[in-house]
């Protein structure tokens, strides 16, 4: 069905202003003094060592793609196609798998290329004040978020006005799901296993500060915070980005909006072809909206954390303003049913609960990370117990969200409406991961002031900022995995139209199979990435322990730390590591679906969203507390650094890295990577 040339156009234009105000962001943030040599020589060897590590798993990762791409030819493109009648000569979804792969890669790069050299930037401008440091780190992370939402909706709109099937854009769907895995289990086993192994020598067994240039993992650990949580974290929300909207475009193709989970064989006749249109205008608007909001950041010298959090609020609330504003206009323009402005109203307020229960949890700010940090006075084992108690407490609020969301957008626009809350709770996404990607900018700009012994007020202001960062990604995490079950169930509604499979039948045997292994799919996938963090952990610290004992005067500071062989030992720990668990995320629906059949996938998808959900809430949650209830001590609480407080606080940290840097947030990955790899493969299994 034909959708209007104009409206698409409006797409299109949106996608080029966002990537032309992120390149002109980007030369912005360059023009800033780079500092002295001994500044710019440490952000040298950042940038290397990641540019190093991203151009490895790159070199991986294309013959993944060019492996995937065959399969798809093969299996759907042609075979399927030919089923149906077709005269298709062109392996169109093969294609598509590919640009939403290169569309992944692409936006981690152009973040991490920003970041690596904002670092620097954003520890000399530290020197003049708080909000010069702000906004360079800030504009950084803006970089990042306006590319992901300007590649992200030029590819599923170029894609579509080539193909004009809904079908084929969910193989760009899955190209950009596939690489964001891969993208954030690697990068979240690299920085973890240097920030864990950074931490274990040099702050407890050593006692030397955090980013001290004696320790030998300090340069692996600035380079983790760029693959990780600029690189790996860009792709994965590029990936929750595209999703749903390729979600929303699937069930109107189905004619999704005129029913509650019944028969839509009366419905098609009835299809308004504005439906396709109305999530991409929504998405158009949060580019505007987004661009408008990133000026209005700004805090003053010597700002609580309070304030900081509310100068971050004041750009998000702004933004998500103007997108309902444009939003009616929408609705009102395509001569929509007004219900669905509602539907984009609860999307958005969804997810600003979600993720203030998320600050609330995680910020130092309130009682629940003081608590934690509290019970580090009686050591190591109790600040354990009480964030994993805290991590599982804090799933009840964005659970509650989720579902009463769920229910007023089905009541108002049936799973059609599921799908378009998840685009409108994204749709301030170019301002929400410019708050989330700022944190790993100013936290390398803290050790960089630390390795070049900087004024001690430098590390200060950078540490309020790393510290507001630390809450805002907990933030950000919380908000990415609301969205994720959203996209995740509208993707398993598209599969139903697909494959048929309309009821779940819980006295089917092959159905509750699936729904077993679905549910314990988070927990494998978890126990690997962990495991993954452990091992290439346990290198690290050997290797720390080993430079320390063998280098003369690395302790005394007259000795030189091999930083290159620790960077090394992250690098292919985190190559060799990613690989089973990325793997494991798409050939477990293909093989559900050939050996039990459509109604099994069904229940694996269902049982991998439920669980996944929780599981990825508790460990966001549960790690970012670990991690401010550490900095809460640094501040100077309850002993401060180099206390037995602090030390138990640093031990909860390092079991908290890899819970919300690694494991947790590829979880909401996982769930819609399997669901729209069901949707493609889904013909299949019939």
């Amino acid at each position: 069905m034909e959708v209007p040339v104009a409206s698409l156009l409006v797409a299109i234009i949106a996608a080029i202003v966002a990537l032309g105000f992120a390149a002109v962001l980007a030369m912005n943030v360059l023009r800033k003094d780079k500092g002295n040599e001994t500044i710019q020589f440490i952000g040298r060897a950042i940038q290397e060592g990641a540019m190093a590590f991203l151009s490895r798993e790159y070199r991986i990762l294309s013959f993944f793609v060019a492996a995937v791409f065959v399969i798809l030819a093969l299996f759907i493109d042609y075979d399927i196609l030919d089923k149906l009648g077709t005269d298709r000569t062109l392996p169109a979804t093969g294609i598509a798998y590919v640009a939403g792969a290169f569309g992944s890669a692409i936006v981690g790069f152009i973040g991490m290329s920003i970041a690596i050299r904002a670092n620097t930037r954003t520890a000399v401008a530290a020197q003049k004040g708080l909000n010069p440091a702000l906004r360079i780190a800030f504009n950084s992370g803006t970089v990042m978020g306006i590319s992901v939402v300007g590649v992200g909706l030029l590819g599923v709109t170029l894609v579509y006005w080539v193909f004009k099937d809904t079908n084929i854009v969910a193989g760009f769907g899955m190209g950009a799901s596939s690489i964001a895995l891969f993208a954030r289990v690697g990068g979240g086993i690299y920085t973890k296993a240097a920030d864990v192994g950074a931490d274990l020598v040099g702050k407890v067994e050593k006692g030397i500060p955090e980013d001290d240039p004696r320790n030998p993992a300090v340069v692996a650990d600035n380079v983790g915070d760029n693959v990780g949580d600029v690189a790996g974290m860009g792709a994965d929300l590029y990936e929750s980005y595209v999703g749903s909207i390729i979600a929303a475009m699937s069930l109107a193709a189905a004619g999704a909006a005129f029913f509650l989970m019944g028969d839509i064989s009366d419905t098609r006749a009835n299809f308004d072809n504005s439906l396709y249109l109305l999530p991409v205008l929504v998405a158009a608007a949060g580019i505007f909206s987004s661009i408008l909001g990133s000026f209005l950041v700004r805090t003053k010298e010597g700002a609580s954390m309070g304030k900081l959090l509310w100068a971050l609020r004041t750009g998000i609330l702004s933004s998500g303003a103007l997108i309902l504003v444009a939003t009616g206009i929408s609705v009102a323009a395509l001569d929509l049913d007004f219900n669905l402005f509602w539907v984009v109203v609860v999307g958005l307020i969804a997810g600003q609960i979600i993720a203030t229960s998320s600050e609330v949890y995680t910020s130092y700010e309130y009682k629940f990370t003081k608590n934690v940090a509290k019970q580090s006075e009686t050591g190591p084992a109790t600040v354990i117990i009480g964030g994993l108690a805290l991590g599982m407490m804090s799933t009840l609020v964005p659970v509650v969200s989720v579902v009463v969301a769920m229910w007023f957008c089905n009541w108002l626009g049936g799973v059609y409406g599921v799908a378009l809350a998840a685009v409108g709770m994204l749709s301030t996404l170019g301002i929400t991961l410019a708050t989330d990607a700022y944190g790993p900018v100013a936290d390398n700009a803290g050790g960089i002031a630390e390795q070049a012994h900087l004024d001690p007020k430098v590390r200060e202001r950078t540490d309020a900022l790393d510290s507001l960062g630390n809450t805002t990604a907990a933030t950000g995490k919380g908000f990415a995995i609301g969205s994720a079950v959203l996209t995740a169930l509208a993707l398993i509604f598209a599969y139903s139209q697909v494959t048929g499979v309309d009821v779940f039948n819980l006295r089917d045997n092959d159905v509750i199979l699936g729904l077993l292994v679905g549910a314990a799919m988070p927990f494998l996938f978890s126990a690997l990435t962990m495991q993954a963090v452990g091992r290439a952990a346990y290198s690290m610290v050997l290797e720390v322990r080993r430079q320390f004992k063998e280098i003369p005067g690395l302790m005394e500071g007259t000795g030189k730390a091999d930083y290159a062989r620790a960077v090394d030992i992250s690098t292919r720990g985190a190559l060799r590591e990613m690989v089973l668990p990325g793997l494991l995320a798409i050939a477990a629906p293909i093989a559900v679906g050939a050996v039990l059949g459509p109604g099994a996938l069904a229940g694996l998808l269902m049982g991998a969203t439920a669980t996944g959900f929780l599981l990825a809430v508790m460990m966001a949650n549960a790690g970012g507390a670990w991690d401010n209830a550490k900095k809460y001590i640094e501040a100077g609480n309850l002993g401060g650094k180099r206390s037995p407080a602090h030390q138990a606080a640093v031990v909860g940290d390092t079991v908290g890295d890899p819970f919300k840097d690694t494991s947790g947030p590829s979880i909401n990955i996982l769930i819609k990577l399997m669901a729209i790899v069901a949707l493609v493969f889904g013909p299949l299994f019939l």
